[in-house]
């Protein structure tokens, strides 16, 4: 008899692909900004704990807004980056050695569900997680059920303040994605650090000048040229040395700003304090009272940890707005998706 394949390893698991979620959009031209973590949320519509380090795949957004609304609504995500990426990633690591260190002699007190999770900007930083937009159910077909949270810490470094004074002394400090370290005191009452704005600080920075050639490089005609090896290959009226100007006063810097490029002098990474400082624009869509059904469908793509923004800019009188986000079916217990360390 013929064994049969297993076909368990490929299986997608049963988990919500529709997230719904609801808000109201304040009139008279404010904007209102809420925040959604898609991993916070799937372990409460899935009773099922998913870290929030993963890079979400989104299908697509569908919003349904109330006739009174008129303006934009625009959702952003954590930038789409290397810079993004390798910062998450060494301020991950960062966290992770400094719990290692410390429970090295006490591991039984490791908590089961320790987990990285920061915030997205300072706003997020300053609303806390408590102000996450929770996901709705239809409840005895009349009125909304709003879900109930878990418990969904920020995650905190310790950092020596190395004062003669004390050397004992630290500061608590939460995490924030993007934008300046030191935003203020945030809901819990913790000042928060820049993961971009950290990465670029621990890093070097490129030449002014690559390669920085030598003054001498252009010298390869006449008498006593100092570039003779060039100056070997001369051939009567040729155009090297000309060629050689050209290339050493050209193209020789970063098509990007940094610090001490002669222009700036502190670090300009994007997402960071001074260049595109930052939530990355996934979208931005136009609504009317002429919308039809006054639903508006945005693209879908992918999100650096579960973390999306949603502002709404409403020239209009206060209107209800219907948020519904779906998913892509996968293996990553029920979804597609990846570690942010393979991002």
């Amino acid at each position: 008899m013929a064994r049969r394949k297993s076909t368990r390893g490929s299986k997608i698991q049963p988990a919500v692909q529709t997230f719904t979620f609801g808000f109201t959009a304040s009139g008279g031209g404010a904007v209102t900004s809420n925040y959604i973590d898609l991993s916070q949320v799937a372990s409460l519509m899935n009773r099922r704990f998913y870290r929030q380090g993963i890079n979400w795949a989104v299908a697509g957004f569908k919003f349904l807004s109330a006739s009174t609304f008129a303006g934009q609504i625009s959702v952003n995500k954590l930038p789409n980056t290397w810079v993004m990426s390798n910062a998450w990633e060494k301020s991950f690591r960062t966290w992770t050695k400094m719990n290692n260190e410390a429970l090295a002699e006490t591991e039984s007190v490791r908590p089961k569900f320790l987990d990285f999770k920061i915030y997205a900007d300072a706003s997020h930083h300053a609303a806390g997680f408590g102000a996450n937009l929770l996901p709705i159910s239809v409840n005895d077909h009349l009125a909304a059920g709003l879900a109930l949270p878990g418990e969904w810490s920020p995650s905190k470094v310790s950092i020596p303040l190395g004062t003669p004074a004390d050397p004992t002394a630290s500061a608590e400090r939460e995490l924030i994605a993007v934008g300046a370290s030191y935003p203020g005191n945030g809901a819990s009452g913790l000042n928060a650090v820049s993961l971009i704005e950290g990465y670029a600080a621990s890093r070097g920075l490129p030449n002014i000048a690559d390669p920085n050639t030598p003054d001498d490089a252009a010298d390869s005609v006449g008498n006593t040229p100092e570039n003779w090896i060039s100056a070997v290959f001369n051939e009567g009226n040729d155009q090297s040395s000309d060629v050689l100007e050209i290339l050493i006063d050209e193209n020789n810097i970063a098509p990007y700003p940094f610090e001490n490029d002669g222009v700036h002098v502190d670090t300009m990474y994007p997402g960071g304090v001074n260049q595109l400082s930052g939530l990355q624009i996934h979208s931005i869509e136009t609504v009317t009272g002429t919308t039809i059904g006054g639903v508006s469908r945005v693209k879908g793509g992918n999100f650096p940890c579960g973390l999306i923004s949603i502002d709404a800019l409403n020239e209009g009188d206060s209107a209800g707005i219907i948020v519904q986000i779906d998913l892509v079916p996968g293996n990553h217990r029920g979804y597609l998706c990846e570690p942010m360390t393979e991002m």
